[in-house]
C-alpha cells in the first residue's frame, strides 16, 4: 500500500436531498456538513451504472502548516502516491 489513508463514505439517494433544488435540476454543493459526501453524489448521478469510479476529495488535504508523518510543511502531494500505486496495480498488471 502507499501509505494514504482513506475511507469509503456513504452514497445512495438518501443524501440526494442534500442537492436537490426547487428552481434547478440539482446544486451543485451541498450544506456545509457532508461535503465530501454531497460532492460525490452530485457526481454520481452522471456516471452509468455498473461504472467503477472513485471520489478522491483532498482538497483540505492538499496544503499543511506544519509537517505530518508522511510529507513536509506546504504541499503535501496527498493523492500522487495512491494514483501511482493505482495504476501500477491495476492498469499496468
Amino acid at each position: 500500500t502507499c501509505g494514504d489513508k482513506l475511507w469509503r463514505f456513504p452514497i445512495g439517494a438518501g443524501y440526494d436531498k442534500l442537492i436537490d433544488s426547487p428552481i434547478a435540476d440539482m446544486k451543485n454543493v451541498g450544506p456545509r456538513y457532508g461535503g465530501s459526501i454531497t460532492a460525490a453524489q452530485f457526481l454520481h448521478r452522471y456516471i452509468d451504472k455498473g461504472v467503477a469510479w472513485a471520489h478522491l476529495d483532498i482538497a483540505g488535504m492538499v496544503w499543511a502548516d506544519k509537517p505530518g508523518q508522511t510529507w513536509d510543511k506546504g504541499a503535501t502531494g496527498f493523492g500522487v502516491r495512491l494514483l501511482d500505486q493505482y495504476v501500477r496495480d491495476v492498469l499496468e498488471a
